[in-house]
């Protein structure tokens, strides 16, 4: 069942057994795993069926670190979460992501590879790419292009699936026809209150934007409600514990990660297609489309001791002919215009988190007027039928002598990177997030590093020649030219000892006995891959865990 929580003829209050806070890619995937189960569930979620530019407003906050990191157009409050926004990239990490690494700081997940495996497996289906094997840290996929070989001491060919599904449309109707799933739209968390001694939630206290409050009483409660918002919520949660809850060592919100991106230069060629074609992601064939990704491979990140990263290669065209111009334009013309708000919003979204090199049609006015646009193609039909001949013989249909190099790589962990409240207030009185986004020495020379190595071997495959961005310089004191790719992770970290993490290997708050967190932000250490695929296996495996949970307790108690 379905409801909205602004239609004042539902009930104010709701029981339930589990509570899920937050209807993203985790919430989601837990509260399919107990339909058919006589287990009943109450899903929270703060935004609506479709985006609105009011519901996004909650997100916005304050930036006071370096790199700035906005954390009202990074992520997407709606049901089915801030995937709907996202490329559908899958890729498990692997063994050595989770391994304890001597020159990565607070490095080491409490859990191996091999107690997710299973649950990568139950993703894959989840996501609807069951039609490929995966291997440590890789899937086992047919490619449409061969990619380049390197030394694989150096660099590696990682693949990577591409998911077809957006998980709010695709299991909406399952969800809504439940008869043991309520999920609640519209619907805010306010705060989890806790019994006098903090050691368990006694229930979530629930607001809509309109003013209506209410609250939710379950056995368990779990927050999905993303990276950055399950730490502002624990840390909201005072009204018992005055540092909020689960945060008795001053650990929620500190560890904030991201997979910062950025140009490690360009590599200047007359063969570009031989970087860039093996590495286009539109050549994929079929409903889920394989790709691969170049990485730094475990042997080179051991020896330089570094993080982990990879790189694409994107090809820098030259001045469009005016036919192909023409064309494009046309094109875009006959797309629909966007106008309802949901449209207009993930429009915003997705320009504010581009995370590819600029080129000259972004800033550029496009003519709307169809006659015209016509009159232009037909008299360009020799650059189109030039750029057809390229296609055919899987040539780029505009000459390129240039490719860029963007780097996408793994932060460190960093006690002083972290989520704050803020002194100012959302509509619903709520402390806005603060975000103070840092990084550190050992990212800087991560990235020096890896841009070199980059550089050369593409260069060598190529037969050009690389010139690194003018950032990447010996001098600390030269602020680092990446960016957010909106992967927020780690504020919640995992860790057995609760002096080192906010939840234990199961995910459960220290401290809190029916209190868990299910997302990135219990991840360690993020690696460089999507995070996508393991938020949702983590949170199969914490489904499990509940299940089986409170399946004993109800023998128990009819004994």
């Amino acid at each position: 069942m379905i409801i909205d929580y602004l239609d004042s003829s539902t009930a104010a209050g709701l029981d339930a057994d589990l509570c899920i806070i937050g209807a993203g890619a985790a919430g989601i995937a837990m509260a399919r795993r107990f339909i058919g189960t006589p287990i009943t569930v109450c899903v929270i979620e703060g935004g609506g069926a479709l985006g609105e530019e009011q519901s996004q407003a909650l997100y916005e906050g304050l930036s006071i670190g370096t790199p700035p990191l906005d954390a009202g157009t990074s992520r997407m409050r709606v049901f089915g979460g801030s995937c709907n926004l996202w490329g559908g990239g899958c890729i498990p990490l692997g063994a050595h992501d989770l391994a304890e690494r001597d020159w990565v700081p607070h490095s080491g997940w409490p859990i191996r590879y091999d107690e997710l495996r299973t649950y990568y497996e139950r993703a894959r289906d989840y996501c609807q790419i069951n039609a490929y094997d995966f291997a440590d840290g890789s899937f086992l996929a047919p490619l449409a292009r061969n990619p380049i070989p390197f030394d694989a001491d150096k660099l590696v060919n990682y693949v990577f699936a591409r998911s077809p599904i957006l998980f709010g449309k695709a299991y909406r109707t399952e969800l809504e026809n439940a008869p043991n799933i309520t999920v609640v739209l519209h619907a805010n968390l306010l705060e989890l209150h806790a019994s006098a001694d903090g050691s368990s939630v006694r229930h979530a206290r629930i607001g809509a934007i309109d003013g209506r409050r209410g609250m939710v009483r379950a056995q368990h409660y779990v927050l999905a409600c993303g990276g950055i918002e399950n730490a502002r919520m624990l840390l909201l949660s005072d009204a018992v514990l005055p540092r909020g809850l689960g945060n008795q060592h001053d650990l929620v919100g500190r560890y904030f990660m991201d997979h910062p991106c950025g140009s490690m230069g360009t590599v200047l060629t007359d063969t570009p297609e031989r970087l860039t074609r093996p590495y286009d992601r539109n050549a994929g064939k079929g409903v889920t489309p394989a790709s691969p990704e170049i990485g730094l491979s475990h042997a080179f990140q051991q020896a330089h001791r570094i993080l982990n990263g990879r790189v694409h290669p994107f090809a820098v065209e030259e001045a469009v002919p005016p036919g192909i111009r023409s064309l494009r334009d046309f094109r875009a013309a006959l797309r629909p215009a966007v106008q309802d708000e949901n449209a207009v919003l993930e429009a915003r979204l997705c320009a504010a988190l581009k995370n590819g090199p600029s080129t000259d049609d972004d800033a550029r006015e496009r003519s709307t007027n169809l006659a015209k646009l016509a009159l232009r193609v037909g008299l360009g039909s020799t650059d189109i039928a030039r750029a057809f001949v390229h296609k055919l013989r899987d040539k780029p249909t505009v000459r390129s002598n240039r490719v860029e190099l963007i780097g996408y790589f793994e932060q460190t962990p960093n006690r002083d990177s972290r989520i704050t409240l803020a002194d100012e207030r959302d509509i619903l009185g709520l402390r806005k997030v603060c975000v103070d986004w840092r990084l550190t020495a050992l990212d800087r020379r991560t990235y020096r590093t890896a841009a070199a190595l980059f550089g050369a071997e593409l260069a060598r495959a190529c037969g050009g020649t690389y010139r690194p961005a003018a950032w990447l310089s010996d001098d600390d004191d030269v602020p680092a030219q990446v960016h957010t790719t909106a992967h927020h992770l780690g504020t919640t970290r995992m860790s057995d000892d609760p002096r080192q993490g906010v939840v234990d290997r199961h995910c459960r708050v220290h401290g809190i006995d029916n209190l868990h967190v299910a997302g990135s932000s219990v991840f360690p250490t993020g690696g460089w891959a999507f995070p996508t695929f393991t938020v949702v296996a983590l949170g199969l495996r914490l489904a499990d865990r509940l299940y089986a949970s409170m399946r004993t307790a109800a023998l128990s108690e009819a004994v």
